[in-house]
């Protein structure tokens, strides 16, 4: 299990991220986009990751991790339940979702 506060702390522990409001939520941004969100009293997060990065985590346990239940989430948007994962697992989720918004687009 981690903790919001945890959560909150890996996630600004990335270079140039950004805590800032996104609609009811806070988003986590690098170079002003958005690789994690996190409703106010929920223990469930969202993060971007590439269609191969959420098959293979959610392959860990898809009760835990888990793809948005629309068009989002065959974009790579992807649930985390913080109450069921375990840090190290969630720091490894965070850094694939950083590096996939912070790194260049390939032509």
């Amino acid at each position: 299990m981690v903790d919001i506060k945890t959560f909150k702390q890996l996630a600004l522990s990335f270079a140039g991220v950004e805590e800032q409001p996104h609609f009811e939520k806070s988003s986590f941004r690098v170079k002003k986009k958005i690789f994690a969100t996190h409703a106010p009293d929920s223990n469930v997060i969202c993060v971007k990751l590439t269609e191969i990065d959420q098959s293979v985590f959610c392959a860990f346990d898809k009760t835990i991790i888990y793809p948005v239940n629309n068009k989002w989430g065959k974009q790579g948007w992807t649930l985390v339940d913080l109450q069921q994962v375990r840090k190290d697992m969630l720091k490894d989720i965070l850094t694939t979702a950083y590096t996939g918004v912070s790194s260049p687009k390939k032509k």
